[in-house]
């Protein structure tokens, strides 16, 4: 066995789903986790099969539109749902889901700029 591969994730934003850095097909892991994050037409891109770090890098751009576009959803939620015919609870639970998903995709964007780190440093 060789003791010089980690055997620990590389930091607490390290997804559970890709493999260590160094590990037997870490990049191979990596790509299929990426994969799920973007749409699947930009998965199946050749350049993007070919370089793990470009279909990275289009996840984090991805993840980054979806947090803008939470955040939108949650400012403008109390204004826009009661127009809508929305019941007070189902606003006040609907703000609470939009909040929630902002801080998930938070921590996603950590995820993907952590696994793009290091694609990038294993293509050196």
């Amino acid at each position: 066995m060789n003791m010089s591969v980690p055997t620990t994730r590389p930091g607490p934003d390290w997804p559970c789903q890709v493999r260590t850095p160094g590990s037997y097909d870490w990049e191979r892991s990596a790509a299929r986790w990426l994969r799920e994050l973007v749409p699947a037409r930009y998965a199946s891109y050749p350049a993007f099969v070919r370089h793990p770090v470009l279909l990275a890098r289009h996840a984090q751009v991805q993840v980054e539109h979806e947090i803008r576009m939470a955040r939108t959803a949650l400012q403008t939620a109390r204004a826009d749902l009661p127009r809508m015919g929305l019941h007070e609870g189902v606003i006040e639970h609907t703000i609470k889901l939009y909040a929630a998903e902002v801080m998930q995709l938070q921590h996603l964007a950590r995820s993907v700029r952590a696994v793009t780190q290091a694609l990038a440093g294993a293509g050196r």
